[in-house]
């Protein structure tokens, strides 16, 4: 199973937050971080935040932040509203199928078996486990720097 760009950034954001602290974390930062664009970032942002795995805060001084803490979302939280489909083959999808073996095929079977494996793994893992297992997290995406920019100058 191949998970979309948009989930791996989706995770990568919510690392960031998480690394972040309790500071409020800028889209633009973000992007930078990553090398993606805003604008794919704010579409991502779109799903997460109907979901309540991110909360954003308007105005000069906004941006986002995780709703509770990171030992709370898992990987199966995030991939639930980021991910279409999952469908592992035509079996797997509503409307026509052409297959004369769909009632009575072991395939079927099989990869559903695989499916809930797949999250049950992901919903094994946290945010929080993602960044604990990079300890220098904040200096490789450059948090030290973003929060020195952010200071105004004495």
């Amino acid at each position: 199973m191949r998970l979309t760009k948009q989930t791996n950034y989706a995770v990568r954001m919510l690392m960031y937050c998480a690394a972040n602290g309790d500071k409020l974390s800028r889209i633009p930062e973000i992007a930078r971080a990553y090398g993606v664009s805003e604008l794919f970032l704010f579409k991502i942002l779109q799903p997460l935040t109907r979901a309540g795995i991110i909360e954003t805060v308007r105005g000069r001084n906004g941006g986002v932040r995780l709703p509770r803490s990171a030992t709370e979302i898992t990987l199966f939280d995030v991939v639930r509203v980021t991910e279409d489909s999952f469908a592992m083959a035509e079996c797997f999808e509503a409307g026509e199928i052409e297959c004369p073996l769909v009632d009575s095929c072991g395939l079927n079977a099989a990869l559903r078996k695989a499916l809930n494996a797949f999250f049950e793994v992901l919903q094994q893992y946290t945010i929080d486990d993602l960044v604990k297992a990079r300890p220098q997290i904040g200096m490789l995406l450059g948090l030290d720097h973003a929060q020195a920019a952010r200071q105004p100058a004495a």
